[in-house]
């Protein structure tokens, strides 16, 4: 039996080797070999802000899910909840392309994450976590994924866990018809969505045409924190019995922005934690974000607690 210690942050869903090419797939450009998924990436963020958290998924018994499993063992993730079959890890390649672009190819049909089922989810819930997060990515990845994500926050919801909700749709993965029948019913169990501003109409009816109403819509529905993302624009919170905070991005040179928003998530859950209020909160995950963005790779420049600081420095500014 395994015996699994208390988290802060229970999160699940599918890690991918992450190929990442220098230039055009097409013309044989070198290849660096890594790991992502939004849940692992904040997963990493969570626990290098000095938060303990807890990954679920399932690994193909193949040397890429090695490589995930050696990860976040090596970053301080708890993988006592981790499955591993006989079926392939899953692929995402990033390729870059021109004026700063980067295109994103998957291989992740019949992947090993695919087959998450709700016996995964609801064992490494126990004991249970201070906060479950969840994202859109894992039920588009299947009925099993689905009912897992569904099952978990219901069972979290009824004990008084804080659920978030990163909505973070994949139309590659699903329709927005789908996205919208799908997480519309989680809605009711959930404490804290997590949304880009064009995101937060798959939560809501569409009749519900500006973003007001799209939140009042959302807290009638006992959402405590509606956060919205708005990429260099910044990030709102809207949270009950408040009023709404606005919070700019920080400035800072983007290199790279996949895995800004998860970067976002790991700051916002981490001030949630840590009991700051809103606009901290939101400060801290701008922060973190800003971090995310301005080194290459979905999580391997996030920031340490102690690091946290280092965007108030001046540019080009030596530490010694």
């Amino acid at each position: 039996m395994t015996v699994r210690r208390n988290v802060d942050v229970l999160t699940a869903g599918e890690a991918l080797a992450a190929l990442r090419s220098t230039g055009p797939v097409r013309l044989a450009h070198q290849l660096g070999l890594s790991v992502a998924g939004a849940e692992l990436n904040v997963a990493i963020g969570l626990v290098r802000l000095g938060h303990s958290a807890r990954w679920c998924g399932v690994l193909g018994e193949d040397q890429f899910g090695s490589l995930v499993l050696r990860t976040l063992r090596a970053e301080g993730v708890d993988v006592s909840a981790v499955r591993r079959m006989a079926a392939p890890t899953g692929i995402i390649v990033f390729e870059p392309l021109a004026a700063g672009v980067t295109r994103v190819d998957y291989h992740r049909s019949a992947s090993a994450g695919s087959h998450l089922r709700a016996t995964d989810l609801l064992a490494a819930y126990q004991p249970r976590p201070r906060i479950l997060h969840v994202t859109g990515i894992t039920p588009a990845l299947g009925a099993d994924p689905a009912s897992a994500i569904r099952e978990t926050v219901e069972v979290a919801h009824t004990e008084g866990v804080i659920v978030c909700l990163d909505v973070n749709h994949r139309s590659r993965l699903w329709s927005t018809e789908q996205a919208r029948q799908t997480l519309g019913e989680l809605v009711s169990y959930v404490d804290i969505v997590v949304a880009s501003d064009d995101e937060l109409t798959l939560l809501t009816p569409p009749e519900h045409d500006t973003e007001q109403a799209q939140v009042d819509w959302l807290r009638a529905r006992g959402v405590e924190q509606v956060v919205v993302k708005r990429g260099a624009r910044g990030a709102s919170a809207y949270v009950a019995g408040e009023a709404a905070a606005h919070q700019p991005a920080r400035k800072v040179i983007a290199v790279d922005t996949v895995g800004a928003g998860d970067a976002f998530v790991a700051g916002y859950l981490s001030g949630v934690l840590d009991t700051l209020d809103t606009r901290q909160r939101l400060l801290r995950a701008v922060t973190v974000a800003g971090f995310a963005v301005s080194t290459i790779g979905d999580w391997a420049g996030l920031p340490t607690r102690e690091e946290l600081a280092l965007l108030d420095a001046e540019p080009g500014s030596a530490l010694r």
